[in-house]
């Protein structure tokens, strides 16, 4: 047997004494979790992130002193760790948590859910998770996706490619940035784009509306029913599946709530089995940064139906889970690092 693993050691930062204790009380008994330090307010946050070097830190969106945006960018700048954001929906809490994002957080954990001793056990078992996968993020990466976020090279023309009836793309952890890179990269396509990001509900709007400021597409929350129209693209809205159908010979966005088996909601799988069923060998899947094997087994049926399916390269996904298990899987038609995605698609409608 070989020696004891070291445990992720971890910065607790939140003006709330009661979420401080509650985290506190999660990982006291916890093998692999360690909390080194707790602040409460940005400014201590940055000084014990200096001081500390943890390996991950919890950071409040919302605090006295120095908020959450401001400290994050102090560390991202002066003593980089993967960062997860506690966020609140209520006020500007969600569009501040896509900012975060946007400046290097990893991921977020809605802290408007630890309201009893029910959801702080749930909440206990999402942190511990989203712990685990950023202590193994890669944070030249992170910072890589961070500056080009909200950059975009000179538009170009559209490279003529085999032609499809839409695109479908699922991702996870790291995924805004990623979005934001590639769409901000676009012009309007031939056909509509439609996208899962793995998010809790109430966050899917700020993200579509953020994506929408920072491209040349036209990019909103999915609505059930809605025809999807060339050049628009469409996020799947957290807690629903998100699927394709086709009435009147015109394609529909259907939004489904019922789990049918996905881990999930919405789930890339549902969405891409619906594009291969719907659209056939017109099919284009694409799979970015994320935890998991979601997509995988979608792109089984997109390419059984003939279609195609590109892939973010392990060189600059934040988190390798999603792609590698899609190329895993099947053939891909293109894996490419991610400022390399939007050229790929171009090449293919």
């Amino acid at each position: 047997m070989g020696g004891l693993q070291k445990k992720i050691r971890v910065l607790v930062v939140d003006d709330s004494a009661f979420v401080r204790r509650a985290i506190l009380r999660m990982f006291e008994k916890s093998p692999d979790i360690e909390v080194v330090g707790v602040a409460a307010n940005g400014e201590s946050a940055v000084e014990l992130a200096r001081s500390l070097r943890p390996d991950v830190i919890t950071l409040d969106v919302q605090m006295p002193v120095l908020d959450g945006l401001s400290a994050l960018e102090l560390i991202m700048k002066e003593c980089p760790a993967p960062v997860i954001m506690f966020s609140c929906l209520t006020g500007k809490g969600a569009e501040k948590t896509m900012k975060a994002l946007d400046i290097g957080a990893v991921d977020f954990v809605d802290k408007s859910s630890a309201g009893g001793a029910m959801d702080i056990g749930a909440l206990a078992k999402e942190l511990t998770g989203k712990i685990k996968v950023a202590a193994g993020v890669d944070l030249e990466k992170l910072r890589a996706a961070a500056r080009k976020a909200g950059t975009a090279p000179p538009s170009r023309g559209r490279t003529k490619g085999e032609g499809a009836e839409v695109v479908v793309m699922g991702t996870s952890t790291g995924g805004p940035p990623a979005l934001q890179q590639v769409l901000g990269r676009m012009q309007p396509p031939p056909c509509p784009i439609l996208i899962v990001q793995h998010m809790p509900p109430g966050f899917t709007a700020s993200l579509a509306a953020r994506l929408d400021r920072h491209s040349a597409l036209t990019v909103r929350e999915a609505s059930d029913g809605e025809v999807v129209v060339a050049g628009n693209v469409y996020l799947a809205p957290a807690g629903w599946h998100m699927r394709l159908r086709r009435k009147d010979g015109a394609l529909q966005v259907w939004l489904d709530p019922v789990p049918g088996g996905h881990l999930h909601c919405p789930s890339v799988d549902a969405l891409f089995d619906s594009a291969a069923e719907v659209c056939g060998d017109r099919a284009l899947g694409v799979v970015l940064t994320g935890m998991g094997k979601d997509g995988a087994a979608g792109a089984r049926a997109i390419k059984k139906a003939g279609g195609r399916i590109v892939v973010e390269t392990e060189e600059t996904a934040i988190v390798y889970g999603m792609p590698k298990a899609v190329a895993d899987a099947v053939s891909v038609d293109a894996a490419v690092p991610l400022y390399q995605v939007s050229d790929a698609i171009a090449g293919m409608i």
